[in-house]
């Protein structure tokens, strides 16, 4: 991994001045360095740390969105609530906080459910690559999001949400979605369970 920074660096590209850099990790999730957003996800990409964030309202939905056209990676597709790259020095809480409120304008507090690492490939030149932290929460603040980021947002119920994905799937939904929720579903459904609403 520090050869592929290297390399970079060599290339005339300065990492340290792109604030969009990344941080680079193995498979135990330890720091190997940093390189920019752009070049992390070219090719097959280069594994980096990133989260998920699963937000669900007072009635038990959960917020998905639809991502900008403008994305390099799954424009237009649905995905979970919020994701994103934590930054050099930044905890997972303050980065998992800090998007909230840049994509979705709200905060509200997150519980963790795990860490899993996968490789998904766009096209022959943008894939991700990314050893991803999962969250969930229950928001009670009205949602104004960023249309830089999202083009389209609703709330839905976990049976809707279960007939979509299996009519649609990867046609119409992210990969880390499809495989972080059915992760959830098999091994956390308790926890989704508590943010439904108690008869």
């Amino acid at each position: 991994m520090d050869q592929v920074g290297d390399s970079r660096q060599a290339e005339g590209v300065d990492i340290n001045a792109d604030s969009d850099a990344l941080i680079l990790v193995d498979d135990a999730d330890q720091d190997l360095g940093y390189l920019s957003k752009a070049l992390c996800h070219e090719g097959q990409g280069v594994l980096h740390r990133a989260f998920s964030l699963l937000v669900f309202n007072g009635d038990g939905e959960l917020l998905i969105q639809q991502r900008a056209p403008a994305k390099r990676l799954w424009p237009l597709y649905w995905s979970n609530s919020c994701c994103s790259h934590p930054r050099s020095g930044e905890s997972m809480e303050v980065a998992t906080q800090r998007r909230l409120r840049e994509e979705l304008g709200v905060g509200c507090a997150l519980h963790f459910l795990f860490k899993f690492q996968y490789q998904a490939q766009f096209d022959a030149t943008g894939a991700e690559n990314e050893l991803c932290s999962v969250f969930i929460g229950r928001c009670t603040e009205p949602v104004r999001v960023n249309n830089d980021e999202i083009v389209a947002w609703r709330w839905i119920g976990l049976e809707e949400l279960r007939a979509e994905l299996a009519t649609h799937g990867g046609e119409k939904f992210t990969p880390w979605f499809m495989m972080e929720w059915e992760r959830i579903l098999r091994d956390h459904r308790d926890a989704v369970l508590m943010l439904q609403p108690q008869n």
